[in-house]
């Protein structure tokens, strides 16, 4: 279930992101490299054992 939910969340950002890019490509950059950085903090966090 937890891949499914993944799933539908990465379907739903790549939308809104193309939605951006057809407005201005810079936008979608900006934006894609700012839910890229969400996506690494959440993945961290949900690490919290996790040795580094």
């Amino acid at each position: 279930m937890t891949a499914l939910l993944m799933t539908l969340e990465l379907v739903c950002v790549a939308a809104v992101v193309a939605g951006v890019a057809l407005w201005s490509v810079p936008a979608a950059m900006v934006l894609g490299g700012v839910l890229g950085v969400v996506a690494v903090e959440r993945a961290q966090a949900g690490r919290k054992g996790a040795k580094t």
